[in-house]
């Protein structure tokens, strides 16, 4: 959570993308990462319904137990599919869908892991013209994740922790 906290303190109020969040969680886990998360950042955090619209300035938290989608209007949705690197919600499910309704709108960022998800979906959103960011692996809890993104070819920029939300809001908002 520490990675979440330091990203989401950085982004102002005005903050003008929408922000879709996938932690690995068990299906049996309370959904309590939207209510945690909300303590730490100036922007509405939402446990999102399926087919809820994506708004700019939100943050989106993906239910245990689901994978999170993005839908062709703009809407999240959710699906059981099978588990991708042991994990649903899977973050390259979410890159995937994201990628082909957002294109080159998307900024898609891959920080502290134990597994290659996230990896494919970096390279379908550099396909898509989108910009993909990884978390230095140094300043990784667990590096695997970053890493194997890194090993992609993929990855626009690698940045320590506290340089990710400083840099998407500067980017992202001008």
């Amino acid at each position: 959570m520490n990675a979440y906290t330091t990203i989401l303190s950085a982004l102002p109020e005005d903050f003008p993308a929408a922000i879709l969040l996938v932690q690995h969680q068990h299906a049996s886990a309370e959904n309590r990462l939207p209510w945690l998360l909300a303590r730490y950042c100036a922007l509405p955090v939402i446990a999102p319904e399926d087919k809820e619209p994506i708004l700019p300035g939100h943050i989106y938290v993906a239910p245990p137990g689901y994978h999170m989608l993005v839908d062709s209007d703009e809407t999240v949705a959710f699906s059981v599919g099978r588990p991708v690197h042991f994990s649903r919600p899977a973050i390259d499910e979410l890159f995937f869908s994201a990628a082909t309704v957002y294109g080159s709108r998307l900024t898609g960022v891959i920080l502290t892991g134990a597994n290659e998800d996230g990896a494919a979906g970096c390279e379908y959103i550099q396909r898509r013209g989108g910009l993909t960011i990884a978390q230095s692996p140094v300043s990784s809890e667990a590096p695997v994740m970053p890493e194997a993104a890194i090993k992609t070819g993929a990855i626009s920029r690698v940045l320590d922790l506290e340089r990710i939300g400083p840099f998407l809001a500067e980017h992202l908002s001008g």
